[in-house]
């Protein structure tokens, strides 16, 4: 919606009151995303007009905008109507006029917003209101209410008798109670601080077993409900297992409204402290309940989609294995273990099925096959799924590979999201040709290479690093995930020259149609040689330059700035830093030692300040880094492949896949995650689990107790950090070669979206 100057005026004012900053800085980042500036390039590039803002903060002006700005658009809308009635009365114009909340603009509509026929219409029709008026006055003290309603009585408009006219003029003025803002918002704020939501078993369920157990007779006050607790017990409504009602403070609600209607004695008051009851129960209490609970869930998906934002942040900028030859491993039994080679670019090189675990006399060929690839690629690392048959591949490929006399690192690698790729429309346009299992295979070894340029492939959702992901708001969730992904990308930066249009399409300013065209560009016209060339990309205008390019790197491209964070439109500068230390800008970019010589204050100017220039300094010291931190492995037990290996007291080596609310689950390569507590996490007060622990973070753990039959491992980081029982001996150690570590790197994690669901019992 376009909104004139007067209204972005107030509304700036608002977002810089709710948000601390300063004006400028909400002003000018306003400016900047009007003129269609991408958030990524405000906060890297932009830095001199936001004073240094984050990518929270901008966004966070940008949410706030984007509401206030519909806001605004009701706002006129509501005045329209009003005033078009006749009804605009200068206080009204003013309480909406300066109201900056959505709900309380609706309480103050409703009265005026047309309504079906209602039993107070009903009674208007019948000639009531003047009756309903004389109640509220409450000027008549004298006589009886029924003598007062005497003159109203009308068998022609169906009113009977006296009693029947009380009635009709009650439900005018229920009506108007239950219209009244300063009313509503009574009732939702009692509701809100002292509501208890209860939720009660289905009568079909009564006598059933089922994962919503613990809520089959729960109650607990609505504000205090955490965000996985809401989301399950709405889940079990869903699921009609489950009947969930709100209980409102009855007796102080009641007192209120009454307060509210009843000024004084007169011959009405009995009449009025019905009607106030009325209209609570009637008309009142339903439509907060309903809103109440919608905004418990809404803040319960918002706590939920913060979540699964941070996990998956932290699983986008795990450390990649880097340019490495891989041979990924889709593992399987009776169907076999596909293997799929790709050079140091992830470029796709040959792909064999085999069956090492289908019996004895298949076991040789695979064997020979495995090798045979190795050998023939170069590879120079393995990445195995960590699904069906994962630990058993990883046990065949060791000692096939110690047997050979060479000793290659194996990585298991998560298989979540790699299904869900394989038969995607990305993964159709890549490999034609191959079978959905083959896809998946190259993704396992590309997801060792660099999880965010294999996993921005993936729809977020199914990577298994959230809670409830399927139950929060859909759209609110991908909006959210999106930025998270747009964020890693241009974090990190991306090679022009090899990332697929998927990783493109997360570059500032392209998108999917762009990133398509820029990819058929090159495929045409071979590689970029230059950031420039981009204009030559059709439907690449200057926008799209001056939002992208900054983001996108050429390594070994015409222009040594091409291959870090410099923006072009910085060259000249950087360029007139070199002349001035006497070096051309191939010596500047390859030598960090001279950029130390670089005095920052000598180059202030216009528009270029110090934040820019830091950043800059910063890049000619490490042109085209990368930011992620350096890649980690974990070493699986040998001896410890199933849950009914382990022993409760052992300390062992895991990955952690999924942060929840209440705790970490962590992959200790037994085909099934533990779960380390909230309470367990570490040897302080952690309130929330992400400040103790990251998905994709190595841990070490101590085995509390492991249940085979119920597949439930609990786990104590805690109580590893303080030791743990001595950890036995692999059974046949003496008869095995010496043999590499085996490794593992988180690149996903379980669907698993509560403690219960995971078949733990919570004591709260």
């Amino acid at each position: 919606m376009a909104i004139n100057q007067q209204h972005l005026l107030s509304i700036t004012t608002i977002i810089t009151e709710e948000t601390a900053l300063k004006a400028a800085q909400v002003s000018n980042t306003i400016t900047l995303l009007q003129e269609g500036a991408t958030v990524p390039f405000i906060a890297r590039y932009r830095k001199e007009q936001t004073g240094e803002l984050d990518e929270v903060q901008i966004r966070t002006i940008e949410e706030r905008l984007a509401y206030f700005t519909e806001l605004e658009s009701r706002r006129q809308t509501i005045l329209a109507s009003i005033e078009e009635q006749g009804k605009l009365t200068p206080e009204l114009r003013g309480r909406i006029e300066v109201t900056r909340q959505k709900t309380e603009l609706e309480d103050l509509y409703l009265p005026y917003k047309p309504k079906r026929r209602t039993k107070a219409t009903i009674a208007k029709e019948r000639g009531l209101e003047p009756l309903a008026d004389l109640m509220a006055a409450q000027l008549v003290t004298s006589g009886s209410a029924s003598e007062a309603a005497a003159p109203f009585v009308d068998q022609e408009k169906e009113v009977p008798t006296a009693e029947a006219a009380l009635e009709g003029a009650g439900h005018i003025l229920a009506e108007r109670l239950a219209d009244d803002a300063d009313a509503r918002a009574f009732v939702r704020r009692l509701t809100w601080q002292q509501g208890i939501m209860s939720s009660r078993v289905a009568p079909d369920h009564k006598d059933q077993v089922t994962k919503f157990e613990m809520y089959y007779d729960y109650q607990e006050p609505l504000k205090e409900i955490p965000s996985h607790r809401m989301l399950a017990m709405r889940r079990g409504e869903k699921e009609e297992v489950l009947r969930l009602s709100l209980q409102a403070p009855l007796d102080e609600i009641l007192v209120g409204l009454k307060h509210r209607l009843i000024t004084g004695e007169s011959i009405f008051k009995a009449d009025l402290e019905a009607v106030a009851e009325d209209a609570y129960k009637r008309l009142i209490a339903n439509s907060i309940e309903v809103e109440l609970r919608l905004q418990a869930k809404d803040l319960a998906d918002e706590a939920a989609i913060t979540v699964f934002a941070r996990n998956l942040r932290n699983l986008l900028l795990a450390p990649p294995a880097g340019g490495k030859r891989v041979l990924g491993i889709d593992p399987g039994l009776r169907t076999g273990s596909k293997l799929a080679a790709v050079d140091e670019t992830g470029r796709f090189l040959e792909h064999v099925t085999i069956y090492p675990h289908t019996g004895a006399g298949r076991v040789q060929q695979a064997a020979q096959e495995l090798l045979r690839l190795v050998a023939s690629h170069g590879i120079e690392m393995i990445a195995i799924g960590n699904g069906t048959a994962g630990r058993e591949m990883e046990l065949f490929a060791k000692e096939t590979l110690a047997g050979a006399g060479r000793h290659l690192p194996l990585v298991m690698v998560s298989e979540a999201g790699a299904s869900v790729y394989s038969a995607s429309d990305i993964a159709r346009e890549e490999f034609p040709e191959l079978d959905l299992t083959v896809r998946g295979a190259i993704s396992i070894a590309r997801r060792l290479q660099d999880p965010l340029a294999e996993l921005v492939k993936v729809d977020p959702k199914s990577i298994g690093v959230g809670q409830y992901q399927h139950d929060v708001n859909q759209t609110m969730l991908k909006k959210s995930l999106d930025e998270v992904v747009e964020s890693c990308v241009n974090f990190v930066g991306v090679n022009l020259n090899t990332a697929s249009w998927a990783l493109l399409s997360y570059v500032a300013g392209v998108g999917p149609a762009l990133g398509k065209a820029i990819a058929r560009f090159r495929d045409e016209n071979g590689p970029f040689a230059s950031r420039k060339e981009l204009m030559k990309v059709p439907r690449f205008g200057a926008k799209a330059f001056e939002q992208s390019a900054g983001f996108l790197r050429i390594r070994g491209g015409k222009h040594p700035l091409d291959n870090s964070a410099v923006h072009p439109e910085r060259y000249p500068l950087v360029e007139t830093m070199a002349a001035d230390l006497k070096v051309s800008l191939e010596q500047l970019t390859s030598d960090p030692a001279l950029a130390d010589k670089i005095n920052l204050g000598s180059y202030v100017n216009g528009d270029v300040g110090l934040p820019t220039l830091r950043d800059i300094l910063e890049e000619l010291k490490k042109p085209g880094r990368d930011p992620r931190k350096q890649f980690e492995t974990a070493g699986f037990r040998d001896d410890i492949r199933e849950i009914g290996d382990l022993e409760e007291g052992m300390i062992l080596q895991g990955v952690v896949t999924n942060v929840t609310a209440f705790g970490a689950f962590v992959d200790i390569g037994v085909h099934q995650d533990g779960l380390v507590h909230v309470s367990h996490l570490a040897n302080r007060f952690v309130k929330d689990p992400n400040d103790a622990v990251q998905v994709g973070q190595v841990v070490k753990v101590k085995v509390l107790s492991a249940d085979a039959q119920r597949k439930r491992i609990a786990l104590s980081i805690k109580e590893a950090e303080t030791g743990g029982a001595a950890v036995r001996k692999p059974a046949q150690a003496a008869s095995r070669p010496k043999q590499e570590p085996v490794a593992t790197v988180a690149a996903g994690g379980l669907d698993l979206s509560a403690m219960e669901r995971a078949g733990f019992r919570v004591r709260r």
